[in-house]
């Protein structure tokens, strides 16, 4: 199968990339390199080729030939989504629809997109949350991820199958590390300063899923009959891998020797507190077989820490923090305000 990555420099990509062409794909990278320089490691597999494009600017030209489309590109936590919400949507929602309709105008017969459990958003702790929820995003990145749902799924049909993948939030080891995602940053904390520093209160629910096991439940899908997974969304994840984040904190706190829990002051309760449901993906797809937990990964994360000697300026800094790397490439005139490239683009890789 011939598939295109859009977002293949980003975090979830740099793993996908590998693991896909490991079972036997050509991969073909798509992405605008604004992250270019923020791996953890150098030496790691890129795709078999690489187009180096915004996604606002992709045509039908750009896809022919392609069997399917893993649609990863996105501003993707919710401090970049906030920095400018109208960037927001105009990447993550319309970019999108308009990609799903020149892949469907292209001949490409499905379309994987990358959508979020967090279109659930705020929900009662009471409760997992099937696809069937309602949806109740409470940030403009969640906000933009139900809209682009809905714009994709009327192209649904003959010759078009998209899928919808709401990935729980993802932790992991990646070489395009992200220190921004909340298992990742316990660790890190812990390991730079001896705090397993949290910034809520520490009660809210989370579902959360390793890298690896994302790109499991890409790879399922892609190989999976057609009809299984046409205009389907599916929770990707495990239910045992919903945790409140002091939990997550307790298991790092007993991994990351001499660190100890603390708590930021003023810390409250976040309004993004929901648990899901991923039954429908296990039994829709008994291929799916995800092989981490959180107390697994947090082992491998101190482990690559520990080895790579991460400092605390890494992990506060523009390398590791999406927010900053954005922030920092709009101030020194690399992107102007609709992260646009002002000067030359980083040589995709």
């Amino acid at each position: 199968m011939r598939v295109l990555i859009t977002g293949h420099n980003g975090y979830i990509g740099a793993v996908m990339a590998p693991f896909l062409k490991k079972a036997g794909h050509e991969v073909v990278g798509m992405d605008a390199m604004y992250f270019d320089g923020c791996h953890l490691w150098d030496d790691f597999e890129r795709p078999d080729q690489v187009i180096q494009k915004d996604i606002r600017d992709v045509t039908p030209a750009d896809l022919q030939g392609f069997d399917a489309i893993a649609h990863l590109a996105a501003l993707s936590n919710d401090p970049l989504g906030n920095l400018n919400p109208s960037i927001t949507y105009d990447i993550n929602e319309h970019a999108s629809v308009t990609l799903a309709k020149a892949a469907k105008e292209a001949g490409v017969p499905r379309f994987l997109y990358s959508s979020s459990c967090s279109v659930y958003g705020a929900a009662s702790p009471e409760d997992f949350l099937d696809e069937s929820a309602d949806f109740n995003p409470v940030t403009a990145y969640g906000k933009s991820k139900v809209q682009a749902e809905a714009g994709i799924k009327p192209l649904a049909g003959s010759g078009f199958s998209p899928t919808y993948m709401r990935n729980a939030t993802v932790y992991g080891l990646s070489p395009q590390l992200r220190a921004d995602l909340v298992v990742n940053n316990l660790v890190g904390y812990a390991f730079t300063t001896g705090e397993v520093l949290i910034k809520s209160d520490g009660t809210p629910w989370r579902p959360l899923v390793h890298v690896e096991d994302v790109c499991r439940a890409f790879l399922a899908v892609m190989e999976a009959p057609i009809e299984v997974v046409h205009d389907q969304a599916f929770n990707v994840g495990q239910d045992r891998e919903n945790y409140q984040v002091r939990d997550v904190a307790t298991y790092v706190e007993n991994t990351v020797p001499n660190s100890k829990v603390e708590y930021a002051p003023g810390g409250e309760p976040d309004t993004r507190c929901y648990r899901a449901n991923f039954g429908k993906i296990r039994e829709a797809l008994p291929g799916f077989e995800p092989q981490w937990d959180v107390p697994k990964g947090v082992v491998e994360l101190y482990e690559a820490y520990r080895d790579r000697g991460l400092k605390l300026e890494d992990l506060e800094g523009a390398r590791f923090q999406r927010i900053r790397r954005i922030t920092n490439r709009i101030e020194g005139g690399e992107l102007d305000k609709d992260l646009r490239w002002v000067s030359v683009a980083p040589e995709a890789n």
